[in-house]
């Protein structure tokens, strides 16, 4: 009977240990959804920004973006995340620098290319809790194509704004 209390304790304290695994394992992907979320937040305003022809507005969701990529604790990233935002997190931050200082649409929306492209690199290894669309103006980068991220599968291009708003096409969708 002494034994069958031991077990059951064990097994007690075992099952509250596998609850604050799987409870501490929530918090970390919530912050890690929530560091990332950030940056790819003020992304969105960015490109939709950008999409209005609002160089002023870009230039100041770009501020933003700055201030959201310094912010992320790479401590709370999981390896394969960290892995990747080592790899684009400079890039990210000099593009959104570049177009933050930059008040002129045309070289904001160059630069908006390969920030585009280092998002495309993070978002795709982290967790989303909503689905994220890749997409492609063929049209852009004088006819060399670029691509963007949307939150929506509706094409509205940050490349040409109301000129060619609906020019693209999705051509992947992120989950």
């Amino acid at each position: 009977m002494k034994s069958i209390s031991i077990l059951m304790a064990i097994f007690v304290l075992l099952s509250i240990s596998s609850c604050t695994t799987q409870n501490q394992e929530r918090t970390d992907s919530k912050q890690l959804r929530n560091s990332i979320e950030a940056v790819s937040g003020h992304y969105f305003t960015l490109k939709d920004a950008l999409v209005a022809s609002d160089a002023a507005s870009a230039s100041s969701h770009a501020e933003a973006l700055v201030q959201a990529i310094n912010a992320v604790k790479m401590d709370e990233l999981s390896a394969e995340t960290h892995t990747v935002w080592m790899q684009v997190m400079n890039d990210l931050k000099s593009d959104a620098e570049y177009i933050k200082e930059t008040k002129e649409l045309v070289p904001q929306r160059d630069r908006f290319d390969t920030l585009s492209d280092k998002m495309y690199q993070l978002l795709k290894v982290s967790k989303q809790e909503t689905p994220i669309y890749y997409q492609h103006c063929p049209m852009a980068n004088d006819g060399k194509g670029a691509n963007w991220l949307s939150k929506e599968n509706v094409v509205k291009n940050p490349y040409y704004g109301s000129e060619m708003l609906s020019c693209g096409k999705t051509v992947e969708m992120i989950e």
